[in-house]
Order: C-alpha cells, then structure tokens, then sequence
C-alpha cells in the first residue's frame, strides 16, 4: 500500500511539473505575442505629416492655414507665423509627444519678427 501511495506523489508531482511546464510556454508564446502587437509603430514622412497636422490643428483650428508643417526621418519641421511666443512653446511641446516625432525644428516666429533660418 506504501508503494502505492508513493507512486501516486511521483504521478502528482509529475503532472504538476508538466502543468507547469505547459504554463509557461503558454505564458511565454503571449507575452511574446503581445510585445509584438504592443510595438510603437513607425511612421513613414507623409503618414508622421498627417498624423502631426491631425494632433495640432485638432485644438488649434486658427492657425491651421498659417503653419506648414513637414516631416523627414522622424525630424518635424513647424515653420510659419503665429499671434504669440507661448502658442509657439505650446505647439512645439505638443508635436515633441506625438509617437514617431524624434525632433522638432521650430522655424515658428511672430508677428514682427524675423522667421528663424534652418538648421
């Protein structure tokens, strides 16, 4: 009877690693699937454009007609005329958020004032 109920702690124990076992490989094939699908995206020049235009002018309809904006490796270029420094600030610290932009080359000035040059 003593072999008996030995036998049964090995299988127990057994299965338990093999359950184990199964957990993780089933554990790890999702976290890998999930790193995967949870990956930033990258942007090629006109979808990081587009994408920066749609984030900007979203709350800021009334300079839409005067800033260009441009895009090349990851490099966004805000370049026009706006009422005010802070607007500015505010549009150059938005746009260094949004997932692709690397840089944000402001070429941004105000009303009476020089239009900075590229770098």
């Amino acid at each position: 009877m003593k072999k008996l109920g030995l036998v049964a702690l090995f299988a127990a124990v057994g299965a338990w690693f093999v359950a184990s076992s199964r957990r993780q490989k089933v554990v790890g094939k999702f976290t890998s699937l999930a790193s995967r699908t949870l990956q930033p995206k990258e942007y090629d020049d006109a979808t990081l454009k587009d994408k920066v235009e749609s984030e900007l002018f979203r709350d800021e309809h009334e300079v839409k007609g005067s800033i260009s904006i441009n895009a090349q490796e990851g490099v966004v270029q805000l370049r026009g005329e706006v009422p005010s420094q802070d607007l500015i600030d505010a549009l150059v610290e938005r746009t260094q958020k949004i997932h692709g932009v690397r840089e944000v080359e402001s070429l941004l000035h105000t009303p009476g004032t020089e239009a900075p040059m590229h770098h």
